[in-house]
């Protein structure tokens, strides 16, 4: 099932709860954690069950190791939740720990139910979620054993996670306590403490405990009088924190929202359904970009009205149709396509298409792009 939007995890986990059975059990995990104690974790996930089967929503509480501030808290007493705390500060964080009347776990993002009762509940506490949820899911499309949300639909849905919708508002809610080697790696900070390693092109002069990264074999880190940094290089970004602050990450996301909102939505190297493009350059009226298609595979039928493009061809054969013609480019030969002309790249050979494009124009965004014919039905 594919959303056309983010609707946060209320409305995701309803819209696969419509697809399903309701006497069907459901296991909710996040698709990034860290579980490194399976046996522990097949444990929790049987005691889970039995308490699923009761009735219940269940979820599961992390024993925490230290006080942290980047996580929020379940209070309980036992299986039952007495309540949900925020991301605390961290002298609350503290108190958390060394309280003994009750337990204070993680909150993992966790959780396992029946389909009819974690349904039932979002209808009771979160209606206007439910509702919109059931219009996406009736009115969906089915393409190649996909579900496909439509946009209109998804983007009706209310933003929530299933914490506040459901969770924090539910007297069904049981926890249970698992110790099994978890982390969310959702920061650097916690990244580092499952890898400690340094870059092999990092060179430190007068420095200790830090942590680099480059996503660029070639590129060399250096760092003078800088202990306990994180230091992360990608083609897209440069980021440079003190250890311990890198959950404050989505801060800087946020006022990157309104003056470099393109780097929060594309990569540099943006996957498609018949393989990857790449930006190499990017300048004012003009921008290079290294493409591979895959064998078999092809763009859309498409023409630009701001940009000529040049493709040269690396490697592979390329079928180029310009206009009424179609040819085969081979490597070390180039074509041209003039703006406004019809055109499409195809590869009809069994190895990957590596070319160089080089679009000239007063506007060379993706916007630009008028698909008249497509295999993958983008419009």
């Amino acid at each position: 099932m594919l959303e056309p939007v983010g609707r946060n995890t209320a409305p995701a986990i309803a819209l696969a709860c419509f697809a399903l059975d309701k006497e069907e059990i459901v296991l909710v995990t996040p698709s990034d954690h860290l579980i490194k104690d399976e046996k522990e974790y097949t444990k929790v996930l049987d005691m889970a069950k039995n308490l699923a089967n009761d009735g219940n929503l269940v979820t599961f509480g992390i024993k925490p190791t230290f006080a942290e501030t980047g996580f929020g808290y379940i209070e309980a007493n036992g299986f039952d939740v007495k309540a949900y705390h925020e991301k605390p500060d961290l002298e609350t964080a503290k108190s958390y720990i060394q309280k003994n009347t009750t337990q204070y776990y993680w909150n993992s993002g966790m959780f396992m139910f029946k389909v009819g009762v974690f349904l039932e509940e979002l209808q009771k506490y979160a209606p206007k979620i439910y509702k919109a949820s059931k219009i996406a899911f009736e009115n969906k499309k089915i393409q190649n054993s996909t579900i496909r949300v439509q946009y209109s639909h998804m983007k009706a849905i209310p933003n929530e996670s299933i914490d506040y919708a459901v969770m924090e508002k539910s007297k069904k809610v049981k926890v249970i306590p698992s110790d099994i080697g978890w982390s969310d790696v959702g920061s650097f900070d916690s990244l580092i403490q499952e890898s400690e390693v340094l870059s092999a092109n990092c060179y430190e002069e007068n420095s200790k405990n830090n942590f680099c990264y480059s996503d660029n074999d070639k590129k060399v880190i250096a760092t003078i009088g800088l202990e306990d940094f994180i230091v992360v290089d990608t083609n897209d970004a440069l980021l440079i924190a003190k250890k311990g602050e890198t959950q404050k990450v989505k801060d800087i996301v946020n006022k990157l929202k309104t003056t470099h909102c393109s780097l929060l939505t594309t990569h540099s190297k943006v996957h498609r359904p018949w393989g990857t493009y790449e930006v190499l350059i990017d300048e004012d009226k003009y921008k290079i970009k290294r493409i591979v298609v895959k064998p078999g595979k092809r763009l859309s039928l498409q023409k630009h009205f701001h940009r000529n493009e040049h493709w040269i061809v690396v490697s592979g054969t390329a079928t180029v149709t310009v206009g009424d013609e179609t040819k085969l480019v081979r490597p070390n030969e180039s074509t041209y396509i003039k703006m406004g002309e019809a055109h499409r790249l195809s590869n009809e050979g069994k190895i990957p298409v590596v070319l160089i494009e080089a679009q000239v124009g007063e506007y060379t965004e993706e916007d630009d792009i008028v698909r008249i014919e497509d295999d993958f039905k983008r419009v």
